[in-house]
């Protein structure tokens, strides 16, 4: 839940809120937990008090659900700045081809809860690079997203762009742009293969009609993750398609194979 008058975001869920105070104990601005959740907390509530920061147990758990906007806090909340998401430049995609590090491009992925879960994917698979682009289709960093992503968030850098096109457009030879499309043929399993030496950029779409006709354009490869009876040379998939947070838990899987 995005505070507009303090240009805060509230951090609520148990796994979120450790792994916040483990790795940016600092950016914590305010703390709330109740009496169960006290011990779990000591030695950042001294770290706080420390800096002078106000942290408070709460008596009725109400007062979370308030702070947060949610009834699955878990019994703590913790209040941050509204993070500011940087711009994706030239030198950090250099970095990532010199690295060879993989990305993850979200085309308009716009349900936060579905963020949250790609993000957790991607920290639990070690791809820490995540580009959003900056549009009101695209869900940003929420109290949800944070929640979902299990602490996963503090594992992870997101990026924004302003045209996907052109991102695909610059990193063209460098970096694999692996897409995800229903009417593929190479199966996910072959993502590594197609990569052929160069970092991984995979594109998801979003929830209802997955990447855009113009992105698949720009792809180097389009996947899809076999389904039950395709082997077999059935043309439908007993359901349409995988939840987009399950598709990217495939798809990381899938890249992160040797």
């Amino acid at each position: 839940m995005k505070n507009k008058f303090n240009h805060e975001l509230a951090v609520c869920g148990f796994a979120a809120v450790k792994a916040l105070a483990k790795m940016h104990a600092n950016s914590i601005t305010r703390l709330y937990f109740t009496a169960e959740r006290a011990a779990e907390f000591g030695e950042l509530c001294r770290s706080m008090a420390a800096r002078r920061a106000p942290y408070n147990m709460v008596q009725d758990p109400i007062e979370l659900e308030k702070l947060c906007g949610s009834v699955h806090h878990q019994g703590v909340v913790a209040m941050i700045a509204q993070p500011e998401i940087p711009q994706l430049n030239t030198s950090t995609v250099d970095q990532w081809v010199r690295q060879k590090q993989d990305a993850l491009l979200l085309d308009r992925v716009g349900n936060a809860n579905n963020l949250g879960a790609i993000i957790r994917s991607a920290a639990f698979f070690g791809v820490q690079n995540i580009i959003i682009p900056l549009s009101e289709a695209q869900s940003s960093i929420t109290t949800s997203s944070y929640r979902v992503a299990q602490g996963g968030m503090e594992y992870v850098h997101i990026y924004s762009v302003k045209s996907i096109a052109r991102l695909l457009a610059a990193v063209q030879g460098r970096m694999a742009r692996i897409g995800t499309d229903l009417q593929a043929t190479t199966p996910a399993s072959q993502i590594r293969e197609k990569c052929n030496g160069k970092p991984a950029l995979l594109i998801l779409g979003n929830e209802e009609k997955g990447i855009s006709a113009e992105v698949k354009r720009n792809c180097d490869e389009l996947v899809i993750i076999p389904f039950a009876g395709m082997e077999s040379g059935l043309s439908d998939a007993p359901v349409e398609s995988l939840n987009v947070a399950q598709a990217s838990a495939v798809l990381l899987y899938e890249c992160r194979k040797n």
